[in-house]
């Protein structure tokens, strides 16, 4: 069974993952084997199909394995090259507010917004639903559905 308290974890580590490796990009450290070790860690693409609608995504739209993830997450890559590299932009804080989570057997779904502080863009608003399985005692991301709120 997965717990909230489990959910929240998970979803800290996410957000310190992609500070971890907007920082170590600025730092022009090696932030290539930490994003490989952010996408290894956090979702299952190893071990099974996973579902990622990032939030720029447009050509590919969906990002159905590891090398599409990574590829989000810091760009430079000919296959997916509308991508900049959204874990790189110097993000210094990011904010789960969950809607709501519902945990099953097996999952635990969520969904509401998380925002996104940087230099540029302080309280960028995203809206996600995701949605968690507990893969060798470790919860992984098997679905992450995430975009920007419609505007008018």
């Amino acid at each position: 069974m997965i717990s909230n308290k489990e959910v929240i974890e998970f979803q800290n580590n996410w957000a310190n993952g992609i500070i971890k490796i907007s920082k170590k990009y600025q730092e022009k450290s090696d932030y290539i084997n930490e994003t490989v070790r952010f996408v290894d860690n956090l979702y299952a693409y190893d071990e099974k199909k996973v579902l990622f609608k990032p939030t720029l995504a447009t050509n590919p739209q969906f990002r159905l394995d590891k090398e599409g993830a990574i590829s989000y997450f810091i760009g430079n890559n000919i296959k997916y090259n509308e991508d900049s590299g959204f874990a790189i932009k110097g993000w210094k804080k990011i904010i789960w507010e969950n809607i709501g989570i519902e945990i099953t057997d097996s999952c635990a779904i969520c969904m509401g917004n998380y925002y996104f502080d940087n230099e540029v863009d302080p309280k960028l608003k995203v809206e996600f639903t995701i949605v968690l399985q507990k893969i060798n005692n470790c919860l992984k991301l098997i679905l992450h559905d995430s975009h920007l709120p419609y505007k008018k």
